[in-house]
């Protein structure tokens, strides 16, 4: 399968690359930092330099790989996994992506996190019919 991993080189994508290699998947890593590219070619990713609020490089970057799957491990975290604790906040109900109710939305509650889609031929620019 190709997938294509958003925040491959972060605190979760990093670890989430070695048994998607390791499991023959073709693998295209995306980053926004250019010093992490050797890394993700070392795990046996191809590596793309992308920002995603870059909307056009973004949408290139995903067309030209052509993936089956897209998984979103996009985050802000720390790369030493130590350190999350000490950064952490408590949550503020109304705050962005805090456990707020969500009726507006057709469920209980709002949680942030990483999420996947699985696009079909045909159902995005740029893919085979």
């Amino acid at each position: 399968m190709r997938i294509f991993l958003a925040g491959a080189s972060g605190v979760i994508g990093i670890r989430l690359l070695p048994p998607l290699v390791s499991a023959g998947h073709q693998v295209t890593g995306m980053t926004r930092s250019p010093q992490k590219v050797p890394a993700l070619e070392a795990l046996g990713a191809e590596p793309v330099f992308c920002d995603v609020y870059d909307a056009e490089a973004l949408r290139t970057a995903v067309i030209e790989f052509r993936p089956d799957t897209v998984v979103h491990q996009l985050t802000d975290l720390p790369d030493d996994a130590a350190m999350i604790p000490e950064l952490a906040r408590p949550q503020r109900p109304n705050a962005p992506g805090g456990n707020r109710e969500s009726p507006q939305r057709g469920c209980g509650r709002e949680r942030p996190g990483g999420s996947s889609l699985r696009a079909s031929p045909g159902s995005c620019p740029g893919s085979a019919a």
